[in-house]
């Protein structure tokens, strides 16, 4: 993915916001990069009787039990496809860390928050409830994720 006129990272101040790019399906989206610890292979995934939608399982990384999510299902949008470049967005909620399923990783972006506009009113509603905005640059958009609304399930 390429973004035009991208910020050095370093200028991701007071005036931007540094957020961790990925896919899911075709659709470019990005979290505020703070909240990634890190980004891993998805691993081996055991299944959970009972668990939310879009909670695909549990894994254990590095002794850590870590919730596991599709990144997809959650948002509404089918479910991530798995191929050699599917990554898991290690994140962690209320000392919970949880690793959300994401089809790839672009990159970090440093994105200038006054391109950031309101989820548009067409998008699906369990989409747009988890978005604090669209960043649009020239012919590129990125729909940015609220990373409190999405650690949320749909009957919270």
């Amino acid at each position: 993915m390429q973004v035009t006129e991208r910020k050095n990272i370093e200028e991701a101040g007071a005036d931007g916001l540094l957020v961790t790019g990925f896919l899911v399906g075709n659709a470019s989206f990005g979290i505020d990069a703070r909240l990634v610890l890190e980004v891993v292979k998805v691993g081996e995934v055991t299944p959970v009787h009972g668990a939310p939608p879009g909670v695909s399982g549990i894994r254990n990384l590095r002794g850590r039990i870590v919730t596991v999510v599709d990144m997809a299902v959650h948002l509404g949008l089918g479910c991530v496809n798995h191929t050699p470049e599917t990554r898991l967005l290690i994140m962690e909620h209320q000392g919970e860390p949880f690793g959300f399923i994401v089809d790839a990783i672009t990159d970090a972006i440093a994105l200038d928050v006054e391109n950031l506009g309101p989820p548009p009113a067409s998008m699906e509603q369990e989409l747009r409830k988890r978005l604090s905005g669209v960043w649009r640059e020239g012919e590129t958009l990125i729909a940015i994720i609220d990373a409190e609304k999405l650690f949320k399930w749909n009957d919270e």
